[in-house]
């Protein structure tokens, strides 16, 4: 009888440990997501005054600005990691496009407006990428954990949702 109890006591006491450990896992993903989201969010302020300063001097390149500008757009209306980096990377290649329509235009690469336009939009990407590498650790340990035995039992028990990662890989510039 006293066994039983001692083990009853030490199951619990093992649960609560590993149900700590998953909310602390779990936070770690949504703080690191907010991480990405305000990155995104100062990439996408970015964005208009990008297009406003490309559209002054290449107003022919519709095409390329309207894809940027409703990227912009599906981009803030998702909340999906992997839609979201998918989207992302899409919008990546096109502003891509859009910064190398000014080699064609000397005024325009001379602008100092725009060279400090496309300093910072270089600088959040590196930030992004930053975010996004601890976003994905933090999606790793959270889902690791969840599928892990025994820990797997106590995430199934309370519901624990295993994280997306997100995808967000940038092709060359």
């Amino acid at each position: 009888m006293e066994y039983m109890f001692i083990l009853l006591i030490a199951v619990a006491i093992w649960g609560i440990v590993i149900f700590n450990l998953l909310v602390r896992d779990k936070n770690r993903v949504l703080a690191a997501w907010s991480d990405i989201d305000v990155q995104l969010k100062r990439r996408h302020d970015l964005i208009p005054k990008l297009v406003d300063a490309v559209k002054q001097y290449a107003s022919y390149e519709s095409s390329t600005i309207t894809a940027v500008t409703e990227l912009r757009k599906q981009s803030e209306a998702i909340n999906t990691a992997g839609r979201k980096g998918e989207i992302e990377k899409e919008l990546t290649t096109r502003l891509h496009n859009l910064i190398a329509i000014a080699e064609d235009y000397p005024e325009l690469k001379a602008s100092q407006s725009f060279l400090d336009l496309q300093r910072n939009l270089t600088e959040v990407e590196e930030f992004i990428q930053f975010a996004r590498r601890y976003y994905n650790g933090a999606v790793r340990n959270l889902n690791v954990r969840i599928q892990s035995f025994p820990d797997m039992f106590v995430a199934r028990m309370f519901g624990f949702q295993m994280a997306e990662f997100f995808e967000f890989e940038q092709t060359g510039k």
